[in-house]
Order: structure tokens, then C-alpha cells, then sequence
């Protein structure tokens, strides 16, 4: 699916009204409505206190529409004007006046923190002040009504985004936005709703069609791309029945240290369970029995040196080379690291202390072939790229190394990124269970996996990133979040190939 940056939304928006011969106002009346059948679906006509803020633009536009079809409709509606500019939009008047000439009681105007309302914990409040429209620092006394809605602790619906949020950058006071139970947004999902900084104030999120135009839709390019289920399925590469090991590829996983075994056993089964043909770990002598007792699947080349790594030697050439995991960054692993990038002629993933090396001696980026996928947690992001104001400037600089060093860089978090040049991917599968250790080296046999069985890398890496969240979806189903480790990730990869397929299944009716 795709996400519309604000000025996208505005030009769909544009586009809708002259392809379908609208007037904004049917495009306003057309929205609205449907946020108004989401509630009284949900509410059934239930007595709750409804408060509806709205602001001055098209998103309180929106807010008078809902609640003039809530009163029509005999809900319990208290509506307030928050007065913090002389500017009006056109539609947000015209919907003024429509509700005024209907309601009993006028909208009630806020101009000062002394106007602030009661609200109850039991009560509902639709938040209509800003919308995604918001591009200047909002006045102090609409900060604290903000704040005085928070307090409340009621259930608060924000219309298309919280206000407070910018579309583009992180808000100016944290606590300056609405904390929204559910929003509901327009048409396409937002970036803002799948960024640490700015999607945690959002617990729930519902997107609604409201009919603007397809054509428009699906002809310009999105800013960024979610990718779900439906999604990656196009990515998915079939087995032929007459294949052997030798078509999927050899993988080759080179990392560890004393004490560090573990994160090459986890990269190691990975690339297997994926579906590598062939998979070999290059690890410390320290590591021999390890990796071929819990791995007898594996072959295993160990270097010269006891506790790490300090030459990698290879009589073959591997299809894929995930590289980092548990490596340790001793001088002589720096060393081997920088002679094995002059060298080597496979595509690559590197995560963990490959990343670090590279942070620390930046001109070894020059040596990464093409389409490398570098897999940094923001920890190791920030040693590679610096540091970052805001989510917003994070991406610029992930997108920047992206494009001078022809790389994939996937930012591991609750969305994870995967960010190629100036496209975005933001995925959506995955858990709070999987912040745990050993994660991130299952991620990498993952994606080296796959590139071994002839994924392009960046399919791969999109690919990957989703079933590895899938896997972490269908392990807590036994687990629970606190209970997962990364071996059961591991263990539930093959169960993500078959979810991919799974039909939803029907409701059942009762009798």
C-alpha cells in the first residue's frame, strides 16, 4: 500500500474533486460521513458525553460535519470552536453555518486556557483541531487545551492524524499532541503513524477509503511503501519439483567470537530455514564444536586464531556473505575485515560489528559491491551516519549513505525501514516480543538466505524483513511477548512461508 506525503494527499484531494466533478464541500461531507458510520456502528446510539474540538481549516471542517450527523442521529453532542487564529476555510464556515442552523446549542467558543471544558473519563472526545495540515508552531494556550484532553484520560479519536503532529518533522513539544485512541485517517496511511517518534501517539489506527480517484491513486509514485502480506506475496519465488541444493544457493556467515557464538548458530539455522541449499559458518577455532553440534546441517571453516576472527580464507565463492554477527572489533579483525571487503566478489549483508567496523574506518564503504544490505539497530545507525534531530532527518542521512554508496540500509525498529536511494519501504509485521537478543542475526541469515536463492537484494531484504516479523507474529501466539527468544523466531520460519498463503477465514454466524 502505499503512503501519500501531505502535499500527495492534497493533489488526490484536488484531482478527486475535478475528475468527479465534486465541490470540496461534497469531498468534505463524503469523508466525514464515513468516520460518522465507523462510530455509530460502534456505539449503537449509546448515551456517552461526546466533546467535538474543531480547529479552523478543513480538518474542523470535518468535525462540524460529524457532529451534525452525531446530533441528527440523537447522540449526546457538545461542540467547540478553538479559536486560535482569524483565519477560516471556506468549507469549515459553510459547515459553521449548516451545524448552527440545525443544532439547539451554537458551538461553544475557546479562546483562552480559562475556557478549557470538562471532561469526564467517561466521556469522547473527536479531536478536529489540525488534521495533517499543521505547519507552524502551535499557540500556548491551544497546547495546554491539548494537554487538558490528555489528562482526561477518555477515549479520544483523532481525525486523519493527532494534532500536534506535523507531517514531516517531529512535534515541538512531545507533549503538545493528542494522545488518540484510534485515528482514523484518510485513504493511505501516514509515515508519521509507523515512526518511534511520532506513531506512539496512536494505539489504534484505522484507514478509510473515501473515494478519491484511483486512477490518480495508482499513478503517482508513493513517498514511501507499507508492505504487508499482500505485498510481499508478489515477491515470492516457487520451487521447482525438480530442483536440488545446488539451485538455492550457497550462504556463508562469517562472525563470531569467544563468548559470541551464539549470534552465528542463530544467522547460521536462519539461512537454512529460509531455504538456503548449502550453508557454511567462517568462525574463531573457538566456535568449532559449537556451530557443528547445534548446526549439523552446516559446514564450518574456522580460522587460525582461537577467540576471533583474523584472516578469512575461502577455496570457493559463496552466492551470499552475511558478515558482522558476533565479530568482535580486535585490530586483527579490523584487519581481516578491510582485506576481506578488497577481495571479495559475493553480495553481501552486513550487520552488527561489521557496521561498527565500517563506522570506524568510513572509507571502507568504498569497497561494498553494489545493492550491499547493511542492517543497522539506530545505535549503530547513528555511529555510521551521525547524529539525527528527528526521525524525518534519520531517514535523509540513511538516504544519503543509500545513494552515495549504492547500498540497502534496513533501520531495525517496530516498523522496521528498508530504505534503497529515495524509496522507502515500511513494514508492518513483527512484535514488541522480538526486542530481544539475537534478533537482528536472524534477520541476517534472513536476508542472506534469500539473496542466495536468487532474490535481487532488495527484494530480499523487503521479503525478509517481513518474514522475519512473521515469524516473531506466529511464535508469541505460544510465547507471549515476554517469552520469546530469537531461537523460536528461528524455528517458526517455515510457518511464515505457509501463513502467506493461508485464506482468512470466513466469520461464523451464530444462530
Amino acid at each position: 500500500m502505499k503512503i501519500f506525503s501531505a502535499e500527495q494527499m492534497r493533489n488526490a484531494d484536488t484531482a478527486t474533486i475535478q475528475l468527479q466533478k465534486l465541490t470540496s464541500l461534497e469531498l468534505m461531507e463524503r469523508a466525514a460521513t464515513q468516520i460518522f458510520n465507523l462510530l455509530h456502528q460502534r456505539l449503537q446510539g449509546a448515551p456517552i458525553p461526546i466533546h467535538v474540538f474543531c480547529g479552523l481549516g478543513n480538518n474542523g471542517g470535518d468535525g462540524l460535519v460529524i457532529s451534525r450527523l452525531l446530533l441528527e442521529h440523537g447522540y449526546h453532542v457538545k461542540t467547540y470552536i478553538v479559536n486560535f487564529s482569524e483565519n477560516r476555510s471556506k468549507d469549515f464556515l459553510e459547515n459553521y453555518d449548516r451545524l448552527k442552523s440545525m443544532a439547539s446549542e451554537w458551538p461553544e467558543q475557546l479562546k483562552s486556557e480559562d475556557d478549557l471544558p470538562d471532561i469526564k473519563q467517561e466521556d469522547m472526545v473527536i479531536d478536529a483541531i489540525f488534521g495533517i495540515g499543521l505547519n507552524r508552531p502551535i499557540v500556548p494556550w491551544v497546547i495546554k487545551l491539548i494537554k487538558h484532553i490528555n489528562a482526561a484520560r477518555c477515549f479520544t479519536l483523532s481525525i486523519d492524524v493527532p494534532s500536534g503532529l506535523y507531517a514531516d518533522k517531529a512535534p515541538d513539544d512531545p507533549e503538545g499532541v493528542i494522545y488518540a485512541s484510534i485515528t482514523v485517517t484518510f485513504q493511505l496511511p501516514k509515515l508519521i503513524f509507523f515512526l518511534p517518534q511520532t506513531g506512539q501517539y496512536t494505539q489504534d489506527l484505522e484507514v478509510i477509503d473515501i473515494g478519491l480517484d484511483r486512477g490518480f491513486i495508482s499513478q503517482t509514485p508513493g513517498f514511501a511503501e507499507l508492505i504487508g502480506k499482500n505485498e510481499v506475496l508478489s515477491l515470492y519465488r516457487p520451487r521447482h519439483k525438480f530442483a536440488h541444493k545446488g539451485n538455492y544457493g550457497h550462504s556463508l556467515l562469517i562472525g563470531g567470537s569467544y563468548g559470541k557464538m551464539g549470534s552465528v548458530v542463530l544467522a547460521t539455522k536462519s539461512a537454512f530455514r529460509i531455504g538456503a541449499g548449502l550453508v557454511t559458518a567462517y568462525i574463531p577455532e573457538c566456535g568449532y564444536d559449537i556451530l557443528q553440534t547445534s548446526v549439523p546441517e552446516a559446514m564450518v571453516i574456522v580460522d587460525e586464531e582461537d577467540d576471533y576472527i583474523t584472516k578469512v580464507s575461502l577455496d570457493f565463492k559463496p552466492t551470499a556473505i552475511g558478515i558482522g554477527v558476533g565479530l568482535g572489533v580486535e585490530e586483527k579483525t579490523i584487519l581481516a575485515f578491510r582485506n576481506f571487503l578488497k577481495n571479495n566478489e559475493s553480495q553481501l549483508v552486513i550487520d552488527a560489528d561489521g557496521i561498527n567496523i565500517l563506522a570506524k574506518e568510513s572509507e571502507l564503504l568504498k569497497l561494498i559491491p553494489a545493492k550491499t544490505v547493511l542492517t543497522p539497530h539506530p545505535g549503530e545507525l547513528q555511529r555510521l551516519v551521525g547524529v539525527w534531530k528527528d526521525d524525518f532527518d534519520k531517514i535523509e542521512k540513511a538516504k544519503n549513505l543509500s545513494k552515495t554508496y549504492d547500498c540497502i540500509v534496513v533501520i531495525k525498529g517496530a516498523n522496521t525501514l528498508i530504505i534503497y536511494k529515495d524509496s522507502i519501504y515500511v513494514n508492518t509485521s513483527g512484535n514488541p516480543g522480538m526486542a530481544t537478543a539475537g534478533s537482528g542475526d536472524v534477520l541476517t541469515g534472513i536476508i542472506t538466505g534469500l539473496i542466495s536463492q536468487g532474490y535481487d537484494p532488495l527484494s530480499a531484504a523487503v521479503f525478509g524483513v517481513y518474514l522475519h516479523g512473521s515469524s516473531g507474529d506466529i511464535a508469541i501466539q505460544e510465547t507471549g511477548y515476554q517469552g520469546l527468544m530469537s531461537s523460536d523466531i528461528v524455528a517458526n520460519i517455515g510457518k511464515s512461508f505457509i501463513e502467506l498463503f493461508k485464506k482468512p477465514q470466513p466469520i461464523q454466524q451464530e444462530n
